[in-house]
């Protein structure tokens, strides 16, 4: 038993001869590969499958390649391979892989090869806008940078889609910085802005890939410089000092009109004219002021022919700059990172003594910050240093105001000043680099770790928003919590490590900062694979031992592999009988490297062929995975050749549960080589119906051959008996 013609003929049997056939067509399509360039000529030789398989040849798929089926070399057709086109989703790192099928050899076996469409430099980058358009305060301080959305495309891969970046016509005003190890340029300012210098910026950035012949691609980028209130109305040269009033003039005629001027813009510049408390009553009665305009009015009609000197004292005021006003208690919002030495408003009070009594100087409390200064003779305060909201948000100040006489009287007035949000913070990450560890068994949408980040800024300045970027990985942050999640099933035999990087970026404006953080993911191993034997090949593969052979020597080896790591991937290997049989069967097996040694001196009884029924398992918790081999060992004299018709059988019984295998690891996704296999299968079923009584005939004969052998050779097969509760199928 176990060599020659099998005694009997099953369905199992058949279905195990399909998927030999199966088996043999993915290991084919895994063992032959081709590369071609994109965009080829038509008639250009894409490859040959002459050193592969015998011919004839037959190309199934006809699309894009057609095949000599006496030489076996394929050729481009007239329809060029766009890898942009055909692998429209696929992400610059992956390959563009073009699956073909294929009849070959005599018998006209089915195969299936992949076609790798390598990538030239046929696009050039893309920016989707022409015009990049930026808006940058000129109170910004020096190395500061602005994240440019707006960033070129390109549809190659590798080197020709990876793209660098220059700026033109920038002055030296600004420059460029890429994020390392990040996708996003940034600009970047390099000098002090002034609004009333220059108010807009034109320069061209230039993005150019990195092929052997780059292609580049350029967009218009304009920045605008804003205005802060940072000037204070003067008057103009043009306003009048002196002015001859008639004495018959009626009333509402234009006496005159003050103008002062504002270099800020917009509601910055907006300017109000009031008269100083110190104008006389005389004065108030006689004339009006338009606030908004400067002119200046008589209330009544003049009938007098008496001179009379007035002085009409007109102050101009600004939002940071309020007029000579006596007041208590002043308010001010001042947006933080100001340029140092900037003028904040102007306290003022009134003294109603002439000379020296009514001369007004101003200090500031002695237990005043002294990044702040008041002018003793104007009362114009200001700020020496850079504000910082984080550092202190409000400043509540202390100024007298005191006058010249003897002895010198004062009063108090307090200044609030309550410094704003300027989105100054970019985004910061807990750490620069995440590392998780998750097992590959976890549901979609289960949580891999938290990914905290912070914005010290204040409303939307500091309301972060997560993405993942850069990665085709199945992970997505769910903001809600803060933690990144999986969005489909894992499996580390496929993926055992993910890289990936983090963008936070905050809702300021007029523009968002940004930081990113690396992330790794480790997937850890479960045992979801069961051990594969790689020798023996078959379960019907045999070896002769000569009986001379001395103990201890190898003669034999069973070599498995398990694509899980760790415990799930250590192997042992047992033979599978009672212990009396082990005991006395003259070979050793060695149950963590798989050698087959003789045991002891072979005897008379030792000669002839032995199955040994081999369980190889994994270390795997709880519960490891398995699979079984046969090997089959002839102890003769003849140095000839082993051969067996079929594979062993048995029927013991065992508790052994044998796992399902996994799926192919290449499947063929062409239904004509699906429906053809089925074909081949159902052939193959049907031939050997009507070969099985001829198959009982030819058993028979074999097996009074056997005997009559036996019996001159003195040559006997051992068998291991097993009993078996559940049918098994192997491997082969």
């Amino acid at each position: 038993m176990g060599h020659g013609t099998p005694d009997n003929m099953n369905w199992a049997g058949l279905l195990q001869n399909l998927l030999v056939v199966v088996h043999l067509q993915q290991f084919i399509c895994g063992s032959v590969r081709f590369s071609i360039p994109e965009e080829q000529e038509p008639g250009s030789l894409a490859g040959s499958l002459s050193k592969h398989f015998p011919p004839q040849y037959q190309l199934l798929t006809q699309e894009y390649l057609w095949m000599d089926k006496n030489t076996g070399n394929f050729y481009t057709t007239e329809q060029k391979m766009d890898r942009e086109t055909l692998c429209p989703e696929e992400t610059k790192a992956e390959e563009c892989i073009i699956l073909h099928n294929a009849v070959v050899g005599p018998s006209g076996d089915l195969i299936q090869f992949p076609v790798i469409i390598e990538d030239i430099n046929d696009n050039a980058p893309h920016f989707e806008n022409s015009e990049i358009h930026l808006r940058v305060s000129e109170d910004m301080t020096v190395g500061t940078s602005f994240i440019l959305d707006d960033q070129a495309q390109d549809r190659d891969a590798g080197p020709n889609g990876e793209l660098h970046y220059r700026l033109e016509d920038s002055d030296g005003v600004f420059s460029l910085k890429v994020e390392e190890d990040g996708p996003f340029i940034m600009l970047v300012v390099q000098t002090a802005l002034d609004r009333e210098t220059r108010d807009m910026y034109h320069m061209a950035l230039v993005a150019t890939d990195c092929g052997s012949e780059p292609l580049s691609a350029t967009a218009t980028l304009i920045v605008t410089v804003t205005d802060v209130n940072d000037n204070c109305p003067s008057f103009s040269a043009d306003s009048p000092r002196n002015v001859t009033v008639p004495g018959d003039s009626p009333k509402n005629m234009l006496v005159a009109r003050v103008r002062a001027t504002d270099q800020d813009s917009g509601p910055n510049a907006a300017i109000v004219y009031s008269l100083s408390p110190k104008v006389s009553e005389r004065a108030k009665k006689l004339f009006s002021l338009d606030s908004v305009t400067g002119h200046i009015r008589l209330t009544q009609d003049l009938q007098s022919d008496i001179s009379e000197v007035l002085l009409l004292n007109v102050l101009a005021s600004g939002h940071h700059c309020p007029p000579a006003d006596t007041q208590s208690h002043y308010q001010l919002e001042v947006e933080e990172n100001n340029q140092p030495g900037m003028s904040l408003l102007r306290v003022s009070a009134s003294d109603a003594d002439s000379g020296y009594n009514g001369r007004v100087t101003y200090r500031l409390d002695k237990h005043t910050s002294t990044i702040f200064n008041i002018a003793p003779e104007t009362g114009q305060l200001s700020v020496s240093a850079v504000l910082d909201r984080e550092q202190q948000g409000v400043y509540n100040l202390t100024v007298f105001a005191q006058d010249s006489g003897s002895p010198p009287l004062e009063s108090v007035a307090t200044v609030s000043i309550r410094v704003l949000d300027h989105n100054d913070n970019a985004p910061v990450f807990l750490t620069p680099h995440f590392i998780f560890f998750i097992r590959e068994d976890v549901p979609p949408f289960a949580q891999v770790g938290g990914v905290g980040v912070t914005d010290p800024d204040e409303g939307e300045n500091g309301n972060t928003e997560l993405h993942v970027v850069n990665s085709s990985g199945p992970f997505v942050v769910d903001n809600t919590d803060g933690t990144l999640r999986t969005t489909n099933n894992l499996d580390r035999e496929t993926d055992d490590r993910y890289e990936l990087y983090l963008l936070a970026s905050d809702h300021g404006r007029p523009f968002a900062l940004t930081s990113t953080a690396r992330v790794t993911i480790f997937v850890e191993d479960i045992n979801d694979n069961q051990p594969k034997v790689i020798l023996p090949s078959s379960n019907s593969s045999c070896q002769t031992v000569s009986p001379a052979t001395i103990a201890g020597t190898i003669i034999a080896k069973i070599y498995a592999i398990d694509e899980d790591s760790g415990l799930n991937s250590e192997i042992t290997y047992t033979v599978v009988a009672p212990e009396s049989v082990r005991n006395s069967s003259p070979f050793r097996l060695d149950s963590r490297s798989g050698n087959i040694t003789v045991a002891q001196q072979f005897l008379q009884k030792d000669l002839g062929m032995h199955h040994l029924f081999i369980v190889v398992r994994d270390g795997g918790k709880p519960a490891p995975l398995y699979t079984t081999i046969w090997v089959n060992l002839l102890v003769n004299e003849s140095v000839g050749p082993c051969n067996l018709d079929r594979a062993p059988t048995w029927t013991g019984t065992s508790d052994l549960h044998q796992t399902p295998s996994k799926a192919p690891i290449c499947e063929v996704e062409d239904t004509r080589s699906a429906q053809l296999t089925l074909l081949v299968g159902l052939g193959m079923m049907l031939v050997s119906t009507c070969l099985l009584v001829a198959t009982v005939v030819l058993y028979l004969k074999q097996k009074r051959r056997s005997l009559q052998q036996n019996k001159r050779g003195h040559i006997e097969e051992i068998e291991i008996p097993l009993r078996l509760k559940d049918k098994y199928y192997s491997d082969d």
